[in-house]
């Protein structure tokens, strides 16, 4: 016998698409565009799974999905939806859907999610409920960020150890705080420690807490981070840069979910759930010693990989204008961005992903007149202007680099200082060079204050009248 299943589509395009790949299958579809006749059809038969777009002809196609789960509790629902944001990925998973895609999806998993759907257990209900989204702080509706948002619906009602990769300026944290406050754990305390800012050796006490007296300075009783995250979420940020005997201490209260303070002897249970992040690749780390094997595949539970900014240039118009908002909320002027300066800001390499985005939009929204980014602003405040031309000036001053460390091969603890000697100059020279001489702009490519630009200048006795053009 054909299982049965039921499509809530009005797209009639992707509806037959659907039609004809799940027939091929062997399954039975009735098909329906509204959720007046998707009701009409549950109370008159009954179906082994029921795909629903969101945005139907007469509603919204998760309206009333409570009452649908009522009346057919084992049967399964998988989510459709073109509103490809973090809120509705959070609306589908709060809807128990058995699986979320956004559009365009793939119709092989499509199809392959059918056939896991028709064949799983009677469906249980979640024992609670997770947010109903509030401010989110994840923007985009690209492909990879897609990806993203599924991975986080799919960890809200557990409590599994994450591990959040991706570049610097990425947004690690806000995935963080996403499944903290989309999950069960919301109500608890949000704990986040950034490893690389911590020194090493009070980096055990920062987690674990200190007793008094434990060591020179410890004055008094500490709780550590472990103790205050106790009954929500602890973010460990950078964790490739923990030195070992912290990295050992923290498998051990991961295992058995207890911590004992520096300096002292019980042992205290805590209840946290960890999410940890790096920017770095750890397979070298642990070929070479430097990282846990055994602590890595504790924490990588579940992997979550954020896509660098070049990888969803798509999203970089939204996420300008939601950052024109939050500088509109700081006393900046309220400002709005034109087609051509969204092209624009999308044809840079932005090496500090979304992080680097915000900067410039603020800087962009102190700068504007008369209301309005355009491209020839945006052109002022990123001079070299296209990511072709980037990366070629990042592929040169790595060359250079390359060849003056082979040739001069300098000792240990002294590449940054040698460095900067022969290679300062020619930068701040090259900086002047693209800006003709401007102070302000040259400052601003190069990312320093202007007041530390004059006194480089006079340092490295660098005029700046001399890369003027003259007419």
């Amino acid at each position: 016998m054909s299982h049965k299943v039921l499509l809530v589509e009005d797209d009639r395009a992707i509806a037959t698409v659907i039609t004809e790949a799940l027939r091929d299958e062997g399954f039975a579809l009735d098909h329906c565009t509204s959720i007046a006749r998707r009701d009409a059809l549950l109370a008159q038969d009954s179906f082994d799974v029921m795909l629903t777009d969101i945005m139907l002809e007469d509603g919204d196609g998760l309206d009333g999905i409570a009452s649908v789960h009522a009346a057919a509790p084992d049967m399964p629902v998988i989510v459709l939806s073109a509103q490809n944001t973090l809120d509705t990925a959070v609306r589908a998973s709060d809807s128990e859907a058995f699986e979320y895609f956004p559009k365009p999806f793939d119709l092989d998993e499509l199809t392959q999610a059918v056939k896991q759907a028709v064949a799983r257990s009677p469906r249980l209900s979640a024992e609670d409920e997770a947010g109903e989204g509030g401010d989110l702080p994840l923007i985009g509706r690209s492909r990879a960020m897609q990806d993203v948002y599924r991975m986080i619906t799919r960890v809200l009602r557990n409590d599994l150890t994450v591990l959040v990769t991706g570049e610097s300026g990425t947004g690690k944290e806000l995935v963080a705080e996403a499944i903290h406050q989309l999950g069960s754990r919301r109500t608890g305390p949000f704990v986040a420690v950034n490893m690389a800012a911590i020194p090493h050796d009070l980096l055990e006490s920062e987690l674990f807490g200190h007793e008094r007296g434990a060591f020179t300075g410890a004055h008094s009783q500490a709780i550590g981070k472990f103790e205050q995250a106790n009954g929500g979420t602890l973010f460990l940020d950078e964790i490739g840069d923990m030195p070992a005997e912290a990295q050992t201490r923290l498998l051990r209260a991961l295992q058995s979910g207890r911590i004992r303070r520096v300096g002292g002897r019980q042992e205290i249970a805590v209840d946290v759930r960890i999410v940890a992040a790096t920017n770095r690749d750890l397979a070298p780390m642990i070929a070479d010693g430097r990282f846990r094997e055994d602590l890595y595949y504790r924490l990588n539970v579940v992997p979550i990989h954020l896509p660098s900014l070049r990888e969803r240039r798509e999203d970089i118009g939204a996420l300008t204008r939601h950052f024109l908002g939050q500088a509109r909320d700081e006393g900046l002027p309220l400002n709005r961005v034109d087609d051509a300066a969204v092209s624009a800001l999308s044809a840079q390499e932005w090496r500090g992903n979304v992080r680097e985005l915000r900067n410039v939009v603020f800087r962009l929204a102190l700068m504007a007149r008369d209301g309005l980014i355009d491209a020839e602003l945006v052109a002022d405040i990123l001079p070299l202007g296209r990511a072709d031309q980037d990366a070629s000036q990042g592929s040169a001053i790595e060359a250079a680099l390359d060849e003056w460390l082979a040739a001069s091969r300098p000792s240990t603890g002294t590449v940054y200082r040698e460095a900067l000697a022969v290679f300062e100059k020619p930068l701040i020279e090259h900086a002047l060079r693209e800006t003709q001489g401007n102070q302000l702009r040259a400052a601003q490519l190069l990312g320093i204050n202007r007041n530390t630009l004059r006194k480089k200048l006079g340092e490295l006795e660098i005029r700046p009248e001399e890369f003027v053009r003259r007419g």
